[in-house]
Order: structure tokens, then sequence, then C-alpha cells
């Protein structure tokens, strides 16, 4: 029978209770008998998928019945297998520990019987294959060479030679290999060693008692010969313990586990590492020397990336991560960098007139800011906007001891500030406007990518249309010079030149558009500005196709080139978040910011950081060039 994924398929049962007049559905080739026609469609396709292999030949990826027919001439040609060779095949196959190829090719070569002096047969000469005789056969254990003499038409020597085994070639075999291998799996029941059925060795005289020298590796159970090494691994999961679902067999006491066969996939933190593997070494470990208490890190990362992103909106200057956690750590002063991110921060909650600038309202303060006034702002938002665990801390800050907080205390109030500043409506307002030129400038590089192209096939165009007026010129020359009437010549010479004008002012009229003579440049602005304006009514739409015209504009006098950087800087600076680069096989989360080259690491639970600053961290030998391994100079902020 097929074999279904290599491994046998047992066939439906006919119903028992069957009545003979029950209308039913049979498979034509398996008589395989279903009452549900649903049961009946899946079995069909089933066996219409290419998933069966012949038994017999060991053919693969057949549907069921093709299997079937290769099984059956398999079977016609075993019947036709000679009587006179079964029983020494036979005594060649049992008990032997070759794969099925090796023990088809050495049975093949005893078949066909070794040489030996005085044999006539054909070796090869020149290229091609003559009739000689065997003279000498050389004594040693190695037989490489065979001494031959060649033999004519009539059977007179003509020459000798010494000649190679492999270049000899005796009488043909009485079977094919392929006959041979499907006989071989037809008598055994087993593999490795193979292993005759019992009726068949008994028929024969052929002994089914395993030779002294597989006594070790085999062993009878039930009548049947099965493998030590299979029964001694279950016998030994009994006495010390059973197999965990991930192939590990956990012995009792405190005896190491013994690692059995997995079965794939599983997760990779399962995967073993085999002796190949030694020279793998761990990764990395980042580099985790922050001033600032590791429980902060996230803290300040945070606050310090808003305040490099928004400085703008925020009239605020860039700064160095650097900076800013040594500004922190500070304690015998307040640092200025510190006075103006809270200053600013501050400002544009002012700014947004919101629940803070009521409480400024109600105190009466001045809505100006300065390096001696900025406590009393920050006090007011502590106790208005913060939770009453930092408010507890106002009092310190009143008198100026603001250096003296704990370090995770400032990140506190400065995740809270910033917190508040993200949700107010001049923020909001930037993103949304940042979303939309981003938007602008991606439909403008998408246009100039389709653009390019157009211009590469209209390119190609052209000078395909030169090529073939080329190949007419010299047609016309050709054909006018062979030509014996000047009548006929002058007619053709005309048509020809007619031709060749059109196509060269068809091909000139294309160069013309493509260069931008027609139409003007200020009559195709004006044009698309009208255009713009009264396409549509959608203000959304409008303001989008605006942007592009005004960007546009701006690249209209770049090369491809500067047109390309200039649409890359230009998003890059409508900065809307910061995503991570990715998590590895632990989750852990990879950070890179655009304006601190190293490539920061985060645990599962953000509690603990590290970073990678140069190439020599990951076993590499050059310096991290912005982040970025690709030659971009970390323009795109990658790492």
């Amino acid at each position: 029978m097929p074999l279904y994924k290599r491994k046998p398929f047992s066939l439906v049962e006919k119903p028992k209770d069957l009545k003979p007049q029950e209308l039913v559905f049979q498979v034509r080739f398996t008589k395989e008998i279903f009452r549900d026609y649903s049961e009946y469609l899946k079995r069909i396709n089933l066996y219409r998928k290419r998933v069966w292999t012949c038994k017999a030949t060991g053919k693969i990826n057949l549907t069921y019945e093709e299997a079937l027919v290769s099984e059956k001439e398999a079977a016609e040609k075993i019947q036709n297998f000679p009587k006179a060779l079964v029983a020494p095949v036979l005594r060649e196959i049992q008990f032997s520990m070759l794969t099925l190829r090796d023990l088809a090719n050495s049975v093949a070569a005893k078949l066909q019987g070794s040489f030996s002096e005085g044999a006539v047969l054909n070796g090869r000469k020149d290229g091609r294959l003559h009739r000689c005789k065997i003279v000498k056969v050389p004594e040693e254990v190695d037989k490489t060479q065979y001494e031959v003499a060649w033999l004519g038409s009539d059977n007179k020597v003509t020459g000798k030679a010494l000649l190679k085994g492999e270049h000899l070639t005796g009488k043909k075999l009485p079977i094919t290999r392929a006959v041979l291998k499907s006989f071989i799996k037809d008598s055994t029941y087993r593999s490795f060693p193979w292993v005759l059925h019992d009726s068949l060795a008994n028929e024969h005289g052929i002994s089914t008692a395993p030779p002294k020298e597989l006594k070790s590796k085999i062993s009878i159970q039930d009548g049947l010969i099965v493998s030590n090494r299979k029964r001694k691994r279950s016998d030994h999961e009994k006495n010390t313990g059973e197999a965990n679902e991930n192939g590990f067999v956990h012995r009792k006491g405190n005896e190491k586990p013994e690692a059995q066969a997995v079965k794939y996939p599983i997760d990779d933190l399962l995967v073993q590492p085999s002796e190949e593997d030694q020279y793998l070494t761990e990764r990395p470990s980042p580099c985790r020397d922050f001033y600032v208490p590791m429980e902060c890190v996230g803290n300040l990362l945070m606050v310090w990336d808003f305040c490099t992103s928004f400085g703008r909106l925020l009239n605020l200057s860039p700064f160095s991560l650097g900076d800013f956690e040594n500004a922190i750590c500070h304690k015998d002063s307040t640092p200025p960098l510190i006075v103006e991110s809270y200053s600013a921060l501050l400002r544009l909650l002012i700014k947004d007139n919101g629940d803070f600038y009521m409480a400024i309202e109600n105190k009466k303060r001045k809505p100006k800011i300065t390096a001696i006034t900025w406590t009393e702002y920050l006090c007011d938002f502590v106790e208005t906007s913060c939770a009453l665990k930092l408010s507890t801390h106002v009092s310190t800050i009143k008198r100026g001891h603001y250096g003296l907080l704990d370090i995770n205390v400032k990140l506190e109030i400065f995740r809270e500030l910033v917190t508040q500043v993200l949700e107010t409506d001049i923020v909001r307002e930037k993103l949304d406007e940042y979303i939309e030129e981003r938007h602008a400038l991606a439909s403008t590089r998408r246009d100039e990518a389709l653009e390019e192209g157009k211009k590469r096939r209209e390119e190609k165009g052209r000078r395909k249309a030169e090529t073939d007026v080329k190949e007419i010129v010299v047609e016309h020359t050709l054909k006018s010079a062979a030509s014996k009437h000047n009548g006929l010549n002058g007619v053709i010479s005309e048509k020809r030149n007619e031709k060749v004008i059109f196509r060269q002012n068809h091909s000139s009229g294309n160069s013309e558009n493509e260069r931008g003579i027609i139409p003007e440049k200020n009559a195709k602005k004006q044009k698309d500005a009208n255009a713009l304006i009264e396409d549509t009514n959608n203000s959304s739409r409008k303001a989008l196709k605006l942007m592009k015209f005004d960007i546009k504009e701006a690249i209209e006098t770049k090369n491809t080139a500067q047109r390309k950087e200039y649409l890359e800087r230009e998003m890059e600076k409508r900065i809307v978040r910061t995503n991570s680069l990715g998590k590895d096989r632990n989750r852990n989360r990879y950070w890179f910011f655009r304006r601190e080259a190293k490539i920061f690491v985060e645990s599962t639970d953000s509690m603990q950081w590290g970073y990678y600053e140069t190439k020599e961290e990951l076993g590499t030998s050059e310096k991290i060039k912005g982040g970025c391994t690709q030659d971009c100079n970390g323009r795109r902020g990658c790492a």
C-alpha cells in the first residue's frame, strides 16, 4: 500500500450495518465506502494530493493512484526476477548493514562477476568501447589495472594495454538496479540491518539467527528483530525518569538531565549548543556606567529626547545626554541647563492657557519666568499637577535647595512636566503639522521616483527611435546603390526621406518636451497653481497639494541627488516620535537616538539599561558612526 508522508496509511473500514438498498459513495481505486459526501470528498482530495510514496520503489510526490500504479508495475517486475538469482541475492541481503543504494550496488557487482584471465570484455580506448581479452590479472590485493589484449574483427590480437577496472565493461546484468532495490524492499520487513521475512528465509534455507557481530546491536522481541538502542533507551527512561515535552530525560536524585532527540520547531532558548558551537561566545554585556540610578535611566532618556527633539518649539538649544545627566546629578547648585529646561517647559504650559495658567492667574504671578523666579513657578506646578508624594519636596525647592533633591525626584518632576506639555494643544497642533508635512514630503518623494522612472523609460524609447532611424537610413542607402532604375530610385528616395524626416521631427519633438521647452515654465507654474486651487473643496487635500507645490518649487533647481538629500533631511527634522529598533530573543528592546552615538538596551521590565558605544564592544573594529551601519552618516536615525 502507498505510504502517506513515508508512513503506513490505513483505509476506512466498511460499515457493518450497511443495508443493500442504501445509497453510498465509493472510492474507485480503494473500494472505501462513505455514507457522508463531505467525508468522501475530503478523502478524495487527500488522495489527489502529491504527498504519497510508492512503497516498492520509494518514489515520492505521487498521488495515491499514481503510487498504486507504481507499486503494481514494480510487483510485476519483481515477479519476473530470475529464479536462479533469488537465493544468492537473499543471502546477501540478510542482516546487511549497508544503505539501500550501497546494498544494491554490492549485489549488482557480485552478480556481474569479477574479471578473470581469458574473459572477453569491452574496454574503453580513445573514448570508445572495443573488444578485448584479459591477459593477466594483478596478483596484488589492490587490483587497480588489468593487462588486456585488443581483439580485431577476426578475434586476432591487435595490441596490448593496461586498463583500470572501471574502464572495463563485463556482461550485462539480467536485472536493473531499480528492480533490485524494489526486490530488496519487498523481501524485508526492516532495514539497518536488513531482515528477510521469515517465510521467505525458511523457503530458501537462509538462517534467521543474527550473526555474532550484530548480537550486541539487535535482539529478538515478539518474534521480530529490534534495535537494542531503542529498547535500552525506553528501559532507561522507565528506570531513571520520564522524558519531558522538550525531549530531555530527567534522572532521579541529583543526576544531570540526559539530552534526547528533540522534535523541532522549538523555542530558541531551548536549543542546546552542540560541540561544533563551542567557538560561539556569549553576547557582549552592554556598558552600565550611568551616573543616575538604574531605575531612573528610562525617565532620563525620555525627558532628554523630548527636549532635544522639540527644542525649536521650546526655544531650547540642543544639549547632549551626558551634559543633561551631569546637570541632574549636580547637588551644590542648580546648573543653568536645568533652569533653562524647566523654564522652557513651564512657559509652554502657561502659553497653552490651561489649568496651570489658571493657577498662576489665581496667585497673581507675572507671566514672565526668569532665572530667579523659576522656582516659584516650579513649586506651583508641583502643588497643582504632581502627585502628593512629590508635593512634600516643595519646601526644599522654595528654600533654593533644588540640587539637594534625590535624582529620582528630579526626574519624576521632569517626567510629569513633559507629560503635561505633551497634552497641550500647542504640541498637538505641532505634531499634526509635522504629520501633514511628512505626508507631503513622502508623497513628493514618491512622485520624484515615478518621474525619474518615467524619464528613464522615455530616454530608452528615444534611443530606440534613433536606432530605428539609423537603420532606415542605412537600408535606404543600400537599396539606392543597388537599384538600376533612376526613376524608381527617385520615388523610393522621396518616400524614404519623408519617413526619415517624420521620424526625426517626432524624435526632436519628444526631446523638446523632455527638456521642458514647451510649454514655458512660468505658464506651467501658473496653470498648476490654478489647478491646485480649483481642484477640490476638501481643505486637507488642498493644504497637502499646496505643501507639495511649495516643496517642488524649493527643489526645482536642484539635481536628483540634491533633491533626495533635501527630502530626507526635511523629513528627519519633523520628528513625531522615537521608536525602538526592535527586540532580541530575550525581549530586550534596542533604542537609538539621533543626537547620541550609542545603542541603548532596555530590559523587559524597563529596570535595567545599558548601551554600546563602539563597535569593538560588539566584536567589530570600527567606532559607531552615528550609530548607523549604512553609509548614511547617521541621517536616517538607524543603528
